[in-house]
């Protein structure tokens, strides 16, 4: 097991200490500010999930990094909730690891004030299985495992919806849920949380998997999904974040300029070859 699985737990025992603590205390407060003014010679704190955030920002911090004058400390989380609730306590700087539809449906959720800072990648979300060769091969009876977040499922339904294996209510958004489906097909459908889906693949029929998890998990989105979302249009970019009233520190500035860098467009390109694509501009 990765050492980053003792550092979530060690940061879950005092989270609920530390979200009491910010109610007395914001970013705007004087205090706050006094403390974030000698803090452009520290290292910037990133939680991100290992693959791919953590891999990207240490290729930032292994070339790049140092050009700018940048100190960066990468802290790896396997699961969606930690890293929000210690970038809100300042437990760490910044994080690295979600979406919009996500952060919007945590922030309402948990009443925190996290905030997008600058696009990185799309991760695109398939459909995968142990045993189906096909999506024709989905048939009524069998069982398909789906992200149990809000935003997650939703998106995982309407994938399924997309390819003709379930049917869901006229204009329902990215917030769908099982409810919403008025033609399951016979689908029996497992809600799971989304980084355990991987390792259901070999108790049900087929599963939606979020790229990250996928890539973890050996899987190859452009080579072993069944199908797999279109990266044309689509809402889910993954950003770097912070606390509302943290955009502007230099350091994270500094970050947000290297992450769009041509680099690191070349690092995403020649490293996931497809599986994980870059949500910003080409490289010149």
């Amino acid at each position: 097991m990765r050492k980053n699985t003792k550092l979530a737990a060690g940061f879950a025992s005092i989270t609920a200490l530390a979200l009491g603590l910010t109610a007395c205390g914001t970013s705007s407060d004087p205090a706050s500010a006094e403390a974030g003014a000698g803090s452009a010679d520290k290292a910037l704190v990133v939680a991100a999930s290992p693959t791919p955030h953590a891999d990207i920002l240490n290729f930032v911090k292994d070339n790049l990094a140092a050009k700018e004058g940048l100190k960066l400390e990468v802290k790896e989380f396997t699961d969606y909730v930690l890293p929000n609730t210690a970038t809100q306590s300042g437990q760490v700087d910044a994080n690295f690891f979600q979406h919009k539809p996500y952060l919007d449906d945590f922030n309402k959720k948990n009443k925190t004030t996290i905030v997008p800072v600058v696009n990185v990648h799309l991760e695109p979300l398939g459909l995968y299985s142990k045993g189906l060769k096909s999506v024709k091969d989905i048939k009524a009876g069998q069982t398909i495992a789906v992200p149990n977040d809000t935003t997650n499922e939703g998106r995982a339904l309407h994938l399924l919806a997309e390819n003709g294996l379930i049917t869901l209510k006229d204009g329902v958004g990215t917030d769908a849920k099982l409810s919403d489906i008025t033609d399951k097909k016979g689908l029996e459908f497992k809600e799971l949380e989304a980084a355990t889906v991987p390792r259901a693949l070999n108790d049900v029929d087929a599963a939606v998997i979020n790229g990250n998890y996928a890539i973890e998990a050996k899987l190859s989105p452009q080579k072993d999904a069944l199908v797999l979302e279109k990266a044309e249009g689509n809402p889910y970019a993954n950003f770097l974040a912070v606390k509302e009233g943290d955009e502007k520190d230099a350091r994270v500035q500094k970050l947000a300029k290297l992450l769009n860098s041509p680099e690191v467009k070349k690092y995403i390109e020649d490293t996931y070859k497809g599986s994980v694509i870059p949500a910003f501009g080409a490289v010149k």
